[in-house]
This record gives C-alpha cells, structure tokens and sequence, in this order.
C-alpha cells in the first residue's frame, strides 16, 4: 500500500506531531509499505526541499513545503508529488495551528479537495476546536464554533474514509456533530532506548517538556514536603527539554522547600530516554481530561512511568470520564501509588492505522 502522510512542520524535535508522524510512517515502512511525509506549512523549511530523515533506523522521504509559500505554490507542490506517488490513501494528522498560527486554516478544505488523485482520505485529529471546557473565555468558544466548522468542511469536501482521534474524550465531542471517529491512542515521540544500570540513589520526578500555565505546583510541593518523611529516599527533580517561562518559578518554589533538582534543557532522544528511565514519577501540566492527548504522557508510559497530572483547572462541558493509569493530584490529598504501566507501542498503533484503511 502506498501512503502518504501530511503533517504541518517535519523539523526533529520541533514540531510534536511531525514527530509523531515521523514515527508512525516509519514503522508503516516497517510492516512493508510504502510511505512518505509531506509537511504542509513547514516552519523551518526556507524553500521546498526532498530530503530523507531517519527514524529508529529506518530512512523516510520528506517533502517540505515552507509557510511562506503561497496556496498556489503550495497546491502546485503537492500536487507534484501526488501524483510521483499516487498514493492510495493520505492522512492528514490535524491540528488546526499546524496549518494557521491563529488556529483558522479556512483554506485548508478546499484546498485538501483540490488534490487530484485517486486516492482515498484518512484523518487523525490530535486536536479539535477550542471552547469545550467551562472554564474558557467567550474569544475562544467563538474561535471555537470557526474551528468546528473547518473540520466539518475538511470531512464532507475531502469525503474522508476513516477518522481517527486519540482519546474518549475528543471521540465523543466529534460524535456531538455526526462525525463518528475510532480512538487511536498516540505513542511517545522518545523510543525507548535506554536501558536500566543500577538502582538510582533519588526517588526521582522528571518533568519533560513544556510546563503548562495555571498549574498547582507550589501546592503540590508543599503536600510533598509533608509525606516527604514516609518516601525511603531523598527527593530530586529534573527538568528536560524546553520547558518554557514557568521554570524559574518550579525552580525558586523547589528552593524554598529545599529540594533537590537539575536542569538538564534540550537533549537528544536517547539523554532524554536514559532520563525518563531513571526516573520514578512523570509530572504532566497538562489539564487532567487532556492528558491522553500529550506526547509528554505517552513518553511517560513507554518508559513505564507513573505520571502526576498537576494542572489548572480544566473540565469538559461534557463527557468527564476518568483518565486511567494517572495521579490525579488534589491539594491536601497526595497518595503516591504506583501501578502497573500499560503503554501503547508504536508497532500496535501503526497496525490498528494499517488494519483501518485496509478493509476499504
């Protein structure tokens, strides 16, 4: 089977569902196929380039198309490249700021129609519209209603075959306006690579990533300090990757309860795996009934990490439902348990996306 994937951006590390698609592809080609990326609106790409990325030792063809491009350069490109394919299906992994930085990619409908071919459509929602939780402002449930009304256009103009999204939660807000989608659990953008050498010295909290504004980390820290007494082993936390403008508040909160921790910035993916190995308990700021959504927590799992959701406030307007294998963490209520991880390999997700598209 011929495949190709189109993404926003395809720079590594840059871009988490461009490395997401990266890994899926790759492990497509695995099973035997054919396939090839295409970032759409790529932020790092200055002209159109061919170029070939690797992935857990398996070589990708990746056409990037640079957002400076105009529609018709861009609809020429593409189009260039369907038809050097031909494939049999494209799947468009939507989120809807990959393809506009205000999150309105009007074009994108009409513009997904416009590709000749003979192809059929597959769609992978990682994101949706905002405006779903109680706690949002009135500017983004309007955003919102443009949002919904995009993905209903790109659904019924490119007649899509099959849709997926990666939680229950985004599953029943599709099935809200008569779209029906099957869940495909997302797998972590760090294969697991690393192997365990000895035990570690520290009950380790790692926090991988962007930290997420509004989340309870002083509280947090506090109900910590205060068990801290029945852990065996001293406390540490470590910060990797790119974690945005709330580090220096995480660090000066540590401080001041005296903690232990290390800023480790942005690593190649086997420091980052040896990291999340070593590590006890993941943090995830992500709000709670998004958590299934984040390339951090599947990282988390694949590394069988327990993850503590610390986040702000966030609540569906409908359809709550409990997130499982995750600490949901309410303040003057830590309970540290452990369990046992079940993680989603990218081998059995790109097998469920195989077997989808397969019996049309």
């Amino acid at each position: 089977m011929d495949i190709l994937f189109i993404c926003g951006s395809a720079e590594h590390g840059k871009d988490g569902v461009g490395d997401f698609t990266r890994r899926l592809c790759g492990q497509v080609i695995r099973h035997g196929h054919n396939a090839k990326i295409v970032s759409l609106c790529d932020h790092q790409a200055h002209c159109f380039t061919n170029e070939i990325q690797t992935v857990e030792e398996t070589s990708i063809e990746v056409f990037r198309i640079p957002i400076s491009f105009k529609n018709n350069q861009r609809i020429m490109s593409i189009q260039t490249i369907v038809n050097g394919i031909q494939p049999d299906f494209i799947s468009l992994q939507f989120v809807p700021y990959s393809f506009n930085q205000k999150g309105l990619p009007f074009w994108l409908p009409s513009f997904l129609k416009s590709i000749d071919g003979n192809h059929k459509w597959h769609v992978m929602f990682h994101e949706l519209w905002l405006g779903i939780d109680k706690e949002s402002s009135y500017k983004h449930k309007f955003i919102g209603r443009f949002q919904q009304l995009i993905i209903k256009k790109i659904i019924t103009k490119t007649k899509v075959k099959v849709i997926n999204t990666q939680n229950k939660l985004y599953q029943f807000y599709l099935q809200s306006i008569n779209v029906n989608a099957e869940v495909m659990p997302i797998f972590g953008n760090i294969p697991l690579t690393a192997v365990k050498k000895e035990a570690n010295l520290f009950t380790q909290f790692v926090l991988f990533g962007t930290i997420h504004d509004g989340a309870p980390f002083e509280d947090f820290i506090s109900d910590l300090k205060h068990i801290s007494n029945t852990i065996k082993k001293p406390l540490k936390f470590v910060f990797i990757g790119n974690n945005g403008f709330e580090l220096n508040s995480y660090v000066r909160i540590l401080e001041n309860y005296n903690f232990s921790y290390k800023i480790i910035g942005i690593q190649p993916e086997y420091v980052i795996s040896q990291i999340l190995l070593n590590s006890d308990f993941g943090i995830s700021t992500t709000p709670y009934f998004q958590t299934e959504k984040s390339g951090v927590y599947a990282a988390y799992k694949e590394h069988h990490l327990n993850t503590i959701s610390v986040s702000r406030n966030w609540t569906p307007t409908k359809g709550q439902y409990e997130v499982s294998q995750i600490i949901k963490y309410e303040k003057s209520n830590l309970n540290l348990i452990t369990t046992n991880i079940k993680e989603f390999k990218v081998s059995a997700v790109s097998e469920q996306f195989i077997n989808s598209i397969s019996i049309l």
